[in-house]
C-alpha cells in the first residue's frame, strides 16, 4: 500500500481517482489547491503526487518548480490536465515530472503510470545497494544441495493451503468445505475463500486480483459484490 497526494481543484476529479486508487490498496489524500499540496509535502513525502496543472491559486508546474527548488522533489510527480499544450508537458518533465497524463484520464493509463511511478520511488530508495561479494562456484554435490535447501525454504514458506474433504480451505481464514452441502452453497463458498485468498496475497489490488484469476475489473466487482467480499477490509489486513 502506497500513501498518494491527489492534487486537483475539480471535486470530482479528487474523488474519482480517490475511490479507484483507494479500490486499488493505496490511501489517499487530498488537496483542492496548491496550497494544501504544500502543507501536505511539508508534513511527509508521499510516496507519489498525482498534479493537476490548472489551479485557481498557483500551477501545478510553478509549484513543481518550488518544490525542486527547495529540495522537496524527492517523490515521483504525475502532472494531469486537460489543457495543456505539449510544450507545458516538456517543460513539466524537464523539471522533474515522472509522467503526464491528459483528462479525460483513462483508467488503464493512470493505473499503469501510477505503478510505474511508485515502482521508480522503490528502485530509488533502493539505489545505495551494496555490491555483493564474489562466491567461489560451488561443486556439482554442493549445488545439489543447495537447490534442495532452496526448494524446502521456499516450500515451507509457501503457505501451501490445507485440503479439507478434497478441497483447498482458505489461507488463514478457517473456513473448510463438506461434500454434504448442496452444489451451489459449496460452489460460493469456494470461490468466496478463492477471492479473499488472492485479495489478501494481493494486498487488495483489484488489478493483480483480476490479473491472477483472469476476470474483468468489472466481473470481478460484480462477483464480489455477489459473494458479499469487500476488498477494503482485506486491503487493511493485507497492508
Amino acid at each position: 500500500m502506497a500513501n498518494i497526494l491527489v492534487v486537483d481543484d475539480e471535486m470530482g476529479i479528487r474523488e474519482l481517482l480517490s475511490e479507484i486508487l483507494g479500490d486499488e490498496g493505496h490511501a489517499i489524500q487530498l488537496a483542492e489547491n496548491a496550497q494544501q499540496a504544500r502543507d501536505a509535502r511539508l508534513a511527509g513525502a508521499p510516496d507519489l503526487v498525482l498534479l493537476d496543472i490548472w489551479m485557481p491559486d498557483t500551477d501545478g508546474v510553478t509549484l513543481l518548480k518550488e518544490w525542486q527548488r527547495d529540495g522537496l522533489l524527492t517523490m515521483p510527480v504525475i502532472m494531469m490536465s486537460g489543457h495543456a499544450t505539449i510544450d507545458t508537458a516538456v517543460e513539466a518533465t524537464r523539471i522533474g515530472a515522472l509522467n503526464f497524463l491528459e483528462k479525460p484520464i483513462a483508467l488503464q493509463k493512470l493505473l499503469k503510470a501510477v505503478q510505474q511511478g511508485l515502482t521508480r520511488a522503490q528502485e530509488a530508495v533502493r539505489a545505495p545497494a551494496i555490491a555483493p561479494r564474489p562466491m567461489m562456484a560451488p561443486q556439482p554435490e554442493e549445488s545439489a544441495l543447495t537447490a534442495s535447501s532452496m526448494f524446502s525454504t521456499q516450500a515451507a514458506q509457501s503457505s501451501m493451503p490445507v485440503r479439507i474433504g478434497g478441497m483447498p480451505a482458505g489461507e488463514g481464514h478457517g473456513f473448510s468445505l463438506s461434500f454434504d452441502l448442496p452444489l451451489r452453497e459449496a460452489r460460493d463458498a469456494f470461490e468466496r475463500m478463492y477471492f479473499e485468498h488472492h485479495l489478501g496475497r494481493e494486498g487488495g489490488s483489484m488489478t493483480r486480483v483480476a490479473e491472477k484469476t483472469g476476470l474483468e475489473r468489472t466481473h470481478l466487482y460484480r462477483k464480489l459484490k455477489q459473494l458479499g467480499v469487500e476488498p477494503g477490509k482485506l486491503a487493511k489486513k493485507g497492508g
